[in-house]
């Protein structure tokens, strides 16, 4: 095929190589192409060579596509190559320390050396257990900090922490903070009060209550407050707006002791790194910026006459300084795309892009403060447009505008005037615009995907075009499905090989939460006497029955070949031993399988943790969503499953962007840690244990961390960024998906939404299945199941005038469970209202949405009656359980009893020594309605009466 030849605008950059740029490089307008010709440019000139310029890049891969694209455009080979600065940031400062950096830890006062042999720990999880060593050992020697201690809810977050405030370049010294690091941790009062009169203008011309009043109604909801806490009314005012005086008073506090906590965890933890002889990521680049700013003769010495760096929109603070710590010349150009801006849980920062002429200014005066450090201009800066777009049509790129645009959830706002003047418009270089951009809804998603799927493969109306530009039928490989996040991925491919549709993931997966790692896992237990959770799931996974396995726990008469099995792994000598003779007996020879065996034994072998210590170790990954790289493809035809975080800097014909759901994209906020970093505000403590407040020792929210937060709304801009990466990995079309329960995302968009019944087709295709143990056992055939809902008369209900039907219910449902977790939701209708009264008025601890299961005996046979319990409320004296209803009659109630009374009893059965008892709410008017619970006997009858009529 024929090399391309530049467009004007590529042209332009690669012929201007002197000087500061800043590149607009929108999605798919060749922005690889058109860097690699400009490095190639500029070492043919007289007196350049690639040691003298440095092309950082976002991962290995890139670098090494780099290289490749380069050496057929240059002198160079790939052999003159091999060593050229053209690497992460991340492997620049790994040379730059062997180099120069041994005695860069003296700098902040650390009594000790890089050396040679110091290992990079590249994994997350392993650097999670050597910090749970440190944390230990930090607790043990620090009595004064066990007050602080006892709020933190888990040492992880203290390790997240310290990498937050290393990439923006906070590090500790000995006897305080590294240059300006304290400034940070501050906050910047003057910022944070423009944030907070914004919020407090009041709406509607002056008639409606701002933003932050009406925010601070839920201020002390599901909180403990100390008695210094101030009041609701007291905060909120009389009018419309809240009392100014309010910023000052939630600002400042004497954070003096906390920093002090902070400084030292993150001191002591520099130098335990160091003495167990290993650097992370973070501190790689932590210790190269110290020894760039302090060593003059070093910077002098590598600086570098041409700086490129590669998606810029992916840089934190401290990478962009270390840029111009490392530049000699003001010949450095920043190539990016703030539209793609999706990595600020990695401390991406995409004012880097959006700022850049200003950040320049503000970074090279920082640095320059007490010695000239960047000896170069820091203007002009020209702005470069690249938009032309070589992979999709312009239909897609149109519409990828809006994703912009589009709110995120109910009371996301979007400054429209500000995205466009920001947004450089695409135009597409294809020669076809055939595209289709559709969505489907339906409460069966996943097989709604499948049967989408099936309808595009083959079909003339989804054509793609091939390697030569021509258009052709699509395949199962034109197709990916990506998602927000990983869990629906999984259930996806899990439907997808009930049907036998071939779908591969590829990615980043909760490793511990596989098949392969959960039986590992079991295993280890069993070894470790923990019998009955290890047994538990071994034999439900051989097939036997929940009753069953009961039995065999409670007789601990375990099938002969499981004993076997089991004293085979205890008479292994290693942990790999034990992992490889599981994974051999369940048949698990895949990618996955080798991961987790690579990612336990790495853990193992590089911390002093135990076989049991390691137990827990993985349990707390499953519970934090650990993530690993697992690539484990199905063959060259199958559709891939991806997140969108996954997809960045690839393509497909047809995207699939699916679970376009509430609660799923964006994500249900999660909870802060216990001590964050955020700007304005600076260093702060979400919870606060105090033995003195009432006279008895407890972990009290913080009230003026709490009004912070009010005025630090949640920023939804990301979410839109990730919806445009996601929708321009399209060439030709685009399909959203979502349940039935659709996200704001898919009702704003221009784009129809089809409800779809879906009736996917079984595809033909190999048996995969491993089998595991033979069972041993008579397997008796199990209970047989009920739910409540089945037990109910449906006629009760037929003639019913004025119902609001399933989907009202629904949402009073969401609404009450979200409430009850203590989630930021506003009741939007009386129903919701009355929910949220009654909650407020429970004191005792809250179980939502609790799986229950209750086994009877009906005619000799088993029976099982399972549900979910919409609330379970429980005090020092009693348990109760609350069932919500919508009806605007009382019509259905004797037919709830039944429903009720299942779950009467299986709480009973948990809660022995309390008084339990049965309630329905109405929602309708908030009116609670005591429930006498049915007999085990009565509902036995019930149930022999459903069998008869089956």
């Amino acid at each position: 095929m024929t090399e391309p030849s530049p467009n004007p605008e590529q042209q332009y950059l690669i012929d201007h190589i002197d000087g500061l740029y800043r590149v607009d490089a929108g999605a798919g307008t060749g922005k690889t192409f058109t860097v690699t010709r400009r490095y190639a440019r500029i070492v043919d000139q007289d007196g350049v060579e690639p040691d003298d310029v440095l092309l950082a890049t976002f991962t290995d891969n890139a670098a090494s596509e780099m290289k490749d694209r380069i050496v057929s455009h240059s002198d160079y080979g790939m052999r003159a190559l091999a060593d050229a600065p053209i690497q992460t940031f991340h492997s620049l400062c790994h040379d730059l320390l062997e180099e120069h950096g041994h005695d860069a830890p003296r700098h902040l006062g650390l009594d000790d050396h890089i050396t040679g042999t110091t290992r990079l720990v590249e994994n997350d999880v392993g650097e999670e257990a050597l910090f749970r060593e440190f944390a230990n050992q930090f607790t043990d020697a620090h009595p004064e900090y066990h007050d602080t201690l006892r709020a933190v809810d888990d040492p992880v977050e203290l390790l997240e922490l310290i990498r937050q405030l290393a990439a923006k370049g906070v590090f500790p010294e000995a006897d305080g903070w590294y240059r300006d690091g304290e400034e940070h941790l501050d906050g910047d009062f003057d910022a944070f009060q423009d944030i907070f009169e914004t919020q407090n203008e009041p709406r509607n011309d002056g008639n409606k209550q701002s933003e932050l009043r009406a925010e601070l109604v839920e201020y002390g909801k599901n909180s403990t407050y100390r008695p210094d806490a101030p009041s609701r009314s007291d905060l909120r005012g009389s009018g419309k707006q809240v009392p100014s005086v309010v910023a000052n008073t939630a600002f400042e506090s004497d954070r003096s002791d906390l920093k002090a906590f902070v400084h030292d965890v993150y001191f002591e933890y520099l130098a335990f790194a160091l003495r167990r002889n290993y650097l992370t990521f973070g501190f790689l680049q932590l210790f190269a910026f110290v020894l760039l700013c302090e060593n003059h003769t070093v910077r002098e010495a590598v600086d570098f006459e041409y700086v490129m760096i590669d998606e810029f929109q992916d840089t934190s603070e401290i990478q962009f300084e270390l840029a111009l710590l490392l530049a000699g010349t003001n010949n450095l150009c920043v190539v990016g795309d703030w539209k793609q801006s999706i990595y600020s849980f990695q401390y991406a920062d995409v004012d880097n892009i959006v700022e850049f002429a200003d950040r320049i200014d503000a970074f090279a005066d920082s640095l320059n403060r007490d010695h000239e450090r960047v000896t170069w201009s820091t203007e002009p800066v020209e702005t470069v447009e690249l938009t032309e777009n070589y992979r999709s049509t312009q239909q897609i790129l149109d519409f990828s505008e809006e994703t912009l645009l589009t709110p995120a959830a109910s009371r996301d706002s979007v400054d429209t005037d500000s995205v466009r003047e920001n947004v450089v418009s695409l135009d597409a270089a294809t020669d076809h615009d055939h595209t289709r951009i559709e969505a489907i809804q339906s409460s069966d998603e996943e097989e709604a995907i499948l049967e989408k799927v099936q309808s595009i493969v083959g079909n003339d109306a989804y054509q793609v075009e091939d390697d030569d530009g021509n258009l052709r039928t699509p395949e199962y490989g034109d197709i990916a499905v990506v998602t927000r996040t990983r869990d629906f991925g999984r259930e996806l491919l899990a439907t997808a090989r009930e049907y036998g549709l071939p779908m591969a993931y590829e990615g980043g997966i909760e490793l511990f939460r596989t098949d392969q790692a959960k039986l590992l896992l079991a295993w280890l237990r069993i070894l470790e006497d923990d019998s009955d959770r290890g047994w538990a799931v071994v034999l439900e996974d051989a097939g036997y029955t929940l009753d069953t396995v009961d039995t065999i726990l409670d007789e601990a008469t375990y099938p002969e070949d499981m004993a076997a099995f089991r004293d085979s792994l205890a008479d292994m000598d290693t942990l790999a031993g034990v992992a490889q003779r599981v994974f051999d007996h369940y048949g698990y020879d895949d990618a996955t399988a080798d991961v987790v065996l690579q990612t336990v034994q790495s853990v193992h072998d590089t911390t002093t943790l135990t076989r049991g210590d390691l137990i827990r170790f993985v349990e707390d990954s499953i519970d934090a969503g650990s993530t690993h790289e697992v690539h484990a493809g199905e063959g060259t035809d199958s559709v891939t499953v991806q997140t969108i975080h996954a997809t960045k800097g690839l393509e497909y014909p047809i995207v699939v962007l699916a679970n376009m759901n509430q609660g799923a994209f964006p994500p249900r906020g999660g909870s802060d840690g216990t001590i964050t970093y955020d700007e304005p505000v600076g260093l702060r403590q979400h919870d606060v244990y105090d033995a003195d407040a009432y006279d008895y020792p407890h972990v009290y929210d913080n009230w003026r961390t709490d009004i912070l937060q009010a005025c630090l709304q949640r920023n939804y801009d990301e979410e839109r960024r990730l919806l445009y990466v996601a929708v321009t990995r399209a060439e030709s079309h685009v399909v959203f998906t979502a349940s039935d329960r659709p996200n704001t995302f898919i009702e704003e968009l221009p784009v129809d939404v089809e409800t779809v019944e879906p009736d996917p087709d079984f595809v033909d295709a190999e048996d995969t299945s491993q089998s595991t143990f033979s069972v041993t056992l008579p397997d008796a055939d199990g209970p047989t199941g009920y739910d409540p809902h089945t037990l109910m008369r449906d006629d009760v209900f037929e003639d019913v005038d004025a119902g609001r039907g399933t989907e009202f219910g629904t949402q009073v449902h969401d609404f009450a469970e979200a409430y009850a977790d203590g989630e930021d939701v506003t009741p939007s209708n009386d129903d919701q209202r009355h929910v949220a009264a009654f909650l407020d008025g429970l004191d005792g601890e809250l179980s939502v949405e609790v799986d229950a299961r209750l086994p009877l005996t009906v005619d000799g046979d088993d029976v099982s009656i399972s549900g979910v319990v919409d609330l379970v409320h429980v005090t020092d004296d009693e348990a109760v359980v609350v069932d919500y209803k919508t009806d605007r009659g009382r019509h259905g109630e004797p037919e709830y009893r039944k429903q009720v009374s299942v779950y009467y009893h299986v709480v009973d059965a948990v809660y022995p020594d309390r008084d339990v008892s049965a309630r329905i709410l109405y929602t309708e008017d908030g009116s609670l309605r005591a429930v006498e619970p049915m007999s085990r006997e009565a509902l036995a009858e019930v149930v022999r009466g459903v069998a008869t009529d089956d």
